[in-house]
């Protein structure tokens, strides 16, 4: 079979565009892959920030991942796809798998690689890429493993309307908590306010003085920050933090293009107030895992949370898909279709 694949034609170390990225073909063949391999129709991909940081020529990110995509090979991405052909006796023709998948419209799974049988349980195929995969397990562990949210508390979500921070207020307010979000639109703000539950979000584009917007809704002070974005958001944030607050760094997305200014927090606050500052990656909380699943099928299909998806079609919407994410263009988890289910 021709299997059609997405790639990067050079280190992409500023702000990415469509002519980034073109389409190559290839030829699968069973007997040419490695034994035990598997071969996968892609129904649904994911497109996320981070990836950027892989494309680059150098990135400390690319030190402590195994994901390095580099020039010309296949771009991994989190996905789900069906078995078309398969060497391994687990998996059948037809079976449905979540996993490592490629930007292409098949992928080859080798032994070793992460990638398991999918059921579904009820849910859209595509929510097993955000709100039940990656995206849910970051915004759950980064706020009750390292932000340790408690009822009560008051937290920031910054990126509020992302794959990650709109289920981060959720899961905030569904523990009793105080929340409110940040995002970059009129349409975006009311999105949080009025769909998703947050007590309250704000335009950071109309905000001339962050630090001054914070004191604002947070007069209390901020008790867990979820920080997607760094830069001066972080530093306003700090700023507003009561003692013994918690900052989950889950992104810094306003850093990854090279245009923004880097964050530069005080560190008399840091030390005085005794706060939390810590990066964290998903798969640092495989073991919360079953927890997190439980409680986001939970609340899922009682109707309490609900995943947005920003979903684009076919293979070739991809670098498209991708640059929207640096633009303010996505609005909840970003995901392209490749084929029908």
């Amino acid at each position: 079979m021709t299997n059609r694949i997405v790639v990067t034609k050079t280190h992409i170390d500023g702000a990415p565009k469509e002519t980034d990225f073109e389409v190559k073909s290839q030829v699968l063949a069973q007997s040419a892959q490695p034994a035990g391999s598997v071969i996968v129709k892609n129904l649904y991909v994911s497109v996320d920030p981070y990836q950027l940081n892989r494309m680059k020529s150098d990135s400390s990110s690319q030190s402590y991942s195994f994901l390095a995509a580099g020039i010309g090979p296949e771009i991994d991405c989190y996905g789900v796809g069906k078995v078309v052909a398969s060497g391994n006796p687990e998996f059948q023709e037809g079976d449905l798998v979540a996993g490592l998948l490629t930007w292409g419209e098949y992928s080859v799974l080798k032994p070793g690689s992460m990638f398991r049988k999918l059921d579904a349980m009820g849910f859209p195929l595509s929510n097993h890429i955000g709100a039940l995969a990656f995206s849910g397990l970051t915004a759950y562990a980064g706020l009750f493993e390292v932000g340790k949210a408690k009822k009560g508390d008051r937290v920031f979500v910054s990126t509020a309307s992302g794959s990650v921070g709109h289920l981060v207020g959720q899961f905030a307010k569904l523990h009793g908590c105080y929340v409110v979000g940040s995002a970059g639109s009129k349409a975006k703000v009311e999105l949080l306010k009025e769909k998703l539950g947050f007590d309250d979000a704000f335009n950071y584009k109309d905000a001339t003085d962050l630090r001054a917007t914070l004191k604002k809704y947070f007069p209390d002070g901020i008790d867990v920050y979820f920080d997607n974005v760094g830069g001066e958001m972080l530093e306003a944030a700090i700023d507003n933090m009561n003692a013994f607050g918690r900052v989950a760094v889950c992104g810094v997305i306003s850093e990854y293009t090279g245009t923004g200014r880097r964050a530069a927090p005080n560190m008399v606050d840091v030390i005085y107030k005794r706060l939390t500052i810590r990066g964290f990656l998903a798969n640092d909380f495989m073991p919360v895992f079953p927890e997190f699943i439980s409680k986001a099928c939970e609340h899922m299909g009682s109707g309490k949370m609900v995943s947005i998806e920003d979903i684009s079609v076919g293979l070739d919407s991809i670098p498209s898909a991708f640059v929207d994410l640096f633009t303010g263009g996505n609005v909840g988890k970003k995901i392209v279709q490749i084929a029908q289910e």
